[in-house]
C-alpha cells in the first residue's frame, strides 16, 4: 500500500488533495497530512512515505527548503511540488535538487492523475533498482576479517578515488575480479560502465577486434561495425583479467592506448579518443614472463603503477568461517530453502583443507555439502563430500 503525504497549509487545498487521492480506489493509497514544512520535514522523518505532495509558499519552512533538507538526510521519499505562483525558474530549481513534477495550483485533475500514476512507477523502479545494486553489492562483497583482507580493503580506499592503474595478482579462485569491482564501486567512475574482459578465454586473433572493435568487412565475418571494449568502457573502467595470456601483438596495442588514450578499430583508419581507467588482474610471474619474452616490460610499468597481491585462501584460513556462513546464506536465499547450519568442529576440518583452488573451490564444496547433508553439516559430511 503506497503511502503519500500531503504537505499544505490551506486546509481547504489539503482537504480536496485527499478526497481525490482517496478516490483513486485502484491505487489503494494511504494518505495523511501535514499543515506546514515543519511538521511535514518530521513526518517524513519519522515515518516513511513513497510521495509527497508538497506546496512552497508555507509558513515556517517552505516547501523548497522541505525537499532540500529531505535529500540531505537521504529521505528516498519522491516530491511533487505544488504552487499558485509558478515559474519555469521555480520549476527547473525544484528539479535540480531532485522533485519528479511541479503541478501549478489549483491543478487539472487529469494532469494531477497522471503524475502521480507516473510517480509511483518511477518510485517502484527506484526501488527496484536500489534492490538490484544491493544483490550486485552483497555478490561482490569481500567477506573476512584476517589482517591480509584488511590491508588490501584499505589499499582500495587509498586507491579507488584516483585514477591510477592497478596490477592485481594472485592465485585462481583468490577474489581479483572482487578487487577490481571494489575499486570500480569506490570510485568517481562507480556510475559509468564496468567492462570486464578475460584475456584467457578470447583466442589471440580475436583478442584485438574484442577490445578495440572493427570495422564492416575488416575480416570475414565482420558483417558490421563492432565496439571495442575501450570504447564500452569509455568513462568507466576496464578490467584486463589474465592479462598475463595475451599475445605480444595484442600488448603492443594495448601499451598505445594507455599512452595516449587512443584506440584505432581494426579495420579502421582513425583514432578514436577514450578515457578509460584500466585495471589488470593475473595468476603469473609477469617478472618472470618479462625475462622469457612472452610479456612486454613497458606494458608492466604502465599496468602496475600499483600492485595488490591477494592472498591464497589457504593464507588466510581465519576467514573461512565468515565466507562459509555468506555461502550458505547464498545457497538457500538462491534456492529458496531453508539455510543449512554447520558445526564447529565441521568449520575446523575446512580450515585444515589445502584449498587450491581457493574461495572458488570452497563455494563449490559448501553447495555440495548443503545438496548432500542433513539440516546441519557435521564433520562426517566434510571428511565424505570434501
Amino acid at each position: 500500500m503506497p503511502k503519500v503525504l500531503i504537505i499544505e497549509d490551506e486546509p481547504s487545498i489539503r482537504a480536496v488533495l485527499k478526497d481525490i487521492l482517496n478516490d483513486q480506489k485502484e491505487l489503494n493509497l494511504e494518505v495523511d497530512e501535514a499543515k506546514d514544512g515543519l511538521e511535514g520535514l518530521s513526518k517524513l522523518e519519522s515515518e516513511h512515505f513513497d510521495l509527497a505532495f508538497c506546496d512552497i509558499k508555507m509558513p515556517k519552512m517552505d516547501g523548497m527548503e522541505v525537499l532540500k533538507k529531505a535529500r540531505e538526510k537521504e529521505i528516498n521519499t519522491t516530491f511533487i511540488m505544488l504552487s499558485a505562483h509558478g515559474s519555469i525558474e521555480m520549476a527547473v530549481q525544484a528539479t535540480k535538487i531532485g522533485a519528479f513534477d511541479f503541478l501549478q495550483k489549483p491543478p487539472d485533475l487529469n494532469r494531477l492523475l497522471i503524475t502521480l500514476r507516473n510517480a509511483l512507477k518511477s518510485d517502484l523502479l527506484v526501488k527496484e533498482t536500489r534492490l538490484l545494486k544491493k544483490k550486485v553489492s552483497q555478490k561482490f562483497e569481500m567477506v573476512g576479517q584476517s589482517k591480509a583482507l584488511s590491508e588490501i580493503k584499505e589499499m582500495i580506499e587509498k586507491v579507488a578515488p584516483t585514477d591510477a592503474r592497478v596490477l592485481i595478482t594472485g592465485p585462481n579462485g583468490s577474489g581479483k575480479e572482487l578487487v577490481a569491482r571494489w575499486l570500480h564501486d569506490k570510485s568517481n567512475r562507480s556510475i559509468e560502465a564496468f567492462v570486464e574482459v578475460n584475456c584467457a578465454a578470447i583466442p589471440s586473433e580475436l583478442i584485438e577486434s574484442e577490445l578495440f572493435g572493427h570495422e564492416k568487412g575488416a575480416f570475414t565475418s565482420a558483417i558490421k561495425q563492432r565496439l571495442g571494449k575501450f570504447e564500452q568502457a569509455n568513462g568507466g573502467t576496464l578490467f584486463l583479467d589474465e592479462i598475463g595470456d595475451m599475445s605480444l601483438s595484442a600488448q603492443a596495442k594495448v601499451l598505445r592506448a594507455l599512452q595516449e588514450n587512443r584506440v584505432s578499430r581494426v579495420g579502421g583508419d582513425k583514432d578514436l579518443q577514450v578515457n578509460v581507467r584500466v585495471l589488470a588482474a593475473t595468476n603469473k610471474d609477469l617478472k618472470k614472463e618479462i625475462s622469457e619474452n612472452r610479456f612486454r616490460e613497458d606494458l608492466y610499468h604502465r599496468l602496475s603503477v600499483i600492485v595488490i597481491k591477494v592472498p591464497s585462501l589457504n593464507d588466510r584460513p581465519e576467514d573461512i568461517p565468515n565466507l562459509v556462513e555468506k555461502f550458505l546464506n547464498d545457497i538457500a536465499e538462491n534456492q529458496g530453502n531453508k539455510k543449512k547450519y554447520i558445526t564447529d568442529k565441521a568449520l575446523q576440518k575446512l580450515q585444515k583443507y589445502n584449498w587450491t583452488g581457493n574461495i572458488r573451490e570452497l563455494r563449490n564444496v559448501i553447495e555440495r555439502l548443503v545438496i548432500m547433508s542433513e539440516s546441519t553439516i557435521e564433520p562426517e559430511d566434510v571428511e565424505k563430500y570434501l
